[in-house]
């Protein structure tokens, strides 16, 4: 694979557009807002989401989703909450009779009323638009701004098409990113959207100061949380120790950098969710996700107390002390308990 579309100006795609091209490839980078993209294309700069980054100028800029009828693969970067809109708006551009589509999800998160996953939305919007695809999910310890400093990252590319997770793998390898392949796409987007629940939960408890003994609790018991509802979702008890389980978590639990972390850090200092959040173009996607989760796994009977806690806090106004006190005096069970 040679030429690739990326959908989503955010820090994320912007960070994943400039390492395919700087890696030589043949790039077509797409933006929702003609202004923004207009100005990436005069300045070679994302001052909004990745600053300071310059873009090569091998990286083409658009704004029409029919751009990408030439890419061999279409990498969507795109909040969870609009990529259903988005990916529909990508099919209804793109001739049927062009063979299967490869679509490359890079989103993390489920949507909040369907609790589908990014693979099903895309399934459905292609079966809608009468489109055949062939999908993958890129995900893993990745900050976008490592990423684009050059920083030594390493990540997970899932497909169930095996050859497809092999191909893109060696395409997306390149100069500082290293990729491994797997085919359990249930494993890697549940890890991927759960992480970020926990992130935020992280972010409180740095934010009370509660103590580094609470933090490593506070990492193995989620890691155990999202375990549990990825394998009843039918995922793989290994990838959950793997880069999109155990990598993606502890990176975003444990840096300012992640979003979420930060919202859990305001949150310990008295701010409100909506506040955060309108104060900042970024995405914080554990905000939402944390209703999905806890809606998917109330569905499948996984118990999630650390996810059930994050929804008290965003969305009914419990105060963290008191959801961290409610952690602590649950009922006393094995650790081997599932």
């Amino acid at each position: 694979m040679k030429h690739f579309g990326v959908l989503g100006t955010g820090s994320w795609g912007t960070a994943i557009a400039h390492h395919l091209a700087s890696s030589g490839l043949d790039v077509t980078f797409w933006g929702r807002r003609p202004e923004l993209v207009d100005e990436i294309r005069r300045s070679r700069f994302n001052e909004a989401f990745l600053p300071g980054i310059q873009l090569p100028e091998n990286l083409r800029m658009t704004s029409r989703l029919e751009d990408m009828t030439q890419t061999d693969a279409v990498v969507v970067v795109v909040p969870s909450h609009g990529f259903r809109k988005v990916t529909a708006q990508l099919f209804a551009c793109l001739p049927t009779s062009s063979g299967p589509r490869v679509i490359v999800s890079a989103t993390k998160g489920i949507e909040t009323e369907s609790l589908a996953r990014m693979s099903e939305v895309t399934a459905q919007e292609a079966a809608t638009a009468g489109h055949a695809v062939r999908f993958a999910v890129l995900a893993g310890p990745s900050f976008a701004r490592e990423l684009a400093d050059g920083a030594p990252t390493v990540a997970v590319m899932g497909s169930r098409d095996e050859e497809l997770a092999e191909e893109l793998q060696r395409s997306f390898s390149h100069r500082h990113l290293r990729l491994y392949s797997t085919t359990d796409v249930v494993g890697v987007e549940i890890g991927g959207t759960t992480k970020n629940v926990i992130a935020i939960a992280a972010g409180l408890v740095a934010g009370l100061k509660l103590g580094y003994n609470t933090q490593a609790a506070l990492l193995t018991r989620g890691l155990h949380e999202i375990t549990r509802l990825g394998i009843a979702c039918g995922g793989q008890s290994r990838t959950f120790a793997g880069l999109a389980g155990m990598g993606d978590l502890v990176l975003t639990c444990t840096s300012q950098l992640s979003r979420n972390y930060q919202m859990g850090m305001a949150l310990a200092a008295g701010h409100s969710e909506k506040e955060v959040s309108s104060s900042t173009p970024m995405v914080a996607e554990g905000v939402r996700n944390s209703l999905a989760v806890a809606r998917l796994a109330k569905r499948l009977g996984v118990e999630m107390p650390i996810t059930e806690q994050m929804v008290e806090v965003l969305y009914h106004g419990k105060s963290p002390k008191e959801a961290v006190s409610d952690l602590m005096n649950r009922e006393l069970r094995s650790e081997e308990e599932r």
